[in-house]
């Protein structure tokens, strides 16, 4: 008797959904790199007052299809250098 093992190829794919953001474009200096504002509200623990955040982050245009005040949508990627993390998908507006 002769085990006979067979080599299955297994690719793992992630089941995790990437992470989607809606945002306004607040600078497109640089190349294929827009600059997005991304508002977010919370409401405090304690005192229950409702307030604002704001978080920007670099997001990859490859086509360089946006301009400054277009809201847009992206999600996460593979990091594409020291400070993006994230490619753009749509502009909305």
């Amino acid at each position: 008797m002769k085990n006979t093992k067979e080599s299955q190829s297994t690719t793992v794919k992630s089941t995790a959904k990437k992470r989607q953001f809606t945002g306004v474009v607040e600078s497109v200096s640089e190349s294929k790199t827009i600059r997005v504002r991304v508002k977010t509200q919370k409401m405090h623990k304690k005192y229950r007052k409702q307030y604002t955040e704001s978080t920007k982050y670099a997001v990859h245009d490859e086509k360089e299809q946006a301009i400054i005040g277009n809201t847009v949508v992206f999600e996460e990627c593979r990091p594409l250098s020291k400070s993006k993390r994230w490619r753009l998908i749509s502009v909305i507006s």
